[in-house]
């Protein structure tokens, strides 16, 4: 498909490489985090090298992940402010999970699933780092006890429990939306894009709010 003469910048290119080390290290970690988590999972180890080694690299990829989601939350922190708008936006989700948005209020650059997700992954990424380092039996396991030990196993299974669906929300959602792939991969939208999911954030770019340079055509 070819590009369109006007296109949309939404995501830089440190915005998007900064995005997608963030995601290759959440299913690294799902996928060795479900391979300890149950016996019927543990084939999966096999994609790690077996359980040592699974048991290994599965907290130091948490480490990376950390440190990619905060370069995310300096970056997309305040796109992600809650407002008045996310409020009409959920008094509409019927409307936006059938894909009929001619009805739905604006929006600025994100609306309120996306906001959503930020802040929960804002929220889940340090308990499960944190949980994490007491359950890290190598270098943190003599600095507590057992029992303190098996209440954060529990609190790191929850946490990973409701990341993972946040994330598969993440995905749908991504998919759902059609283009909205494109704006991740590439870093453009198209204008036709803009006003239909988030009408308020093209008014704003139209209106010089977000610098001259986000909406370009080819030459």
């Amino acid at each position: 498909m070819t590009r369109p003469n006007t296109v949309i910048i939404r995501y830089t290119m440190a915005n998007r490489v900064n995005h997608w080390i963030t995601a290759i290290c959440f299913v690294l970690l799902v996928l060795s985090g479900l391979s300890m988590f149950h016996p019927m999972l543990f084939f999966l180890s096999g994609l790690f090298g077996g359980g040592q080694w699974t048991r290994a690299v599965h907290p130091w990829i948490g480490c990376v992940l950390l440190i990619s989601y905060l370069g995310l939350i300096i970056q997309f922190w305040r796109a992600n402010l809650v407002n008045r708008d996310d409020a009409a936006w959920m008094k509409s989700i019927k409307e936006v999970l059938v894909n009929d948005e001619d009805h739905v209020p604006p929006v600025g650059r994100n609306n309120a699933g996306q906001k959503f997700v930020f802040w929960s992954m804002t929220l889940l990424i340090p308990v499960l780092f944190f949980t994490g380092l007491v359950i890290w039996e190598v270098y943190f396991g003599e600095a507590t006890s057992i029992p303190v030990q098996r209440v954060a196993v529990l609190i790191h299974s929850m946490a990973a429990i409701a990341a993972i669906l946040v994330w598969i929300t993440h995905v749908y959602a991504a998919i759902w939306v059609r283009n909205s792939v494109r704006g991740m991969t590439q870093g453009y939208v198209t204008p036709g894009w803009a006003w239909r999911h988030h009408r308020k954030w093209l008014s704003e770019l139209a209106s010089g709010q977000h610098g001259k340079t986000t909406i370009r055509k080819r030459p």
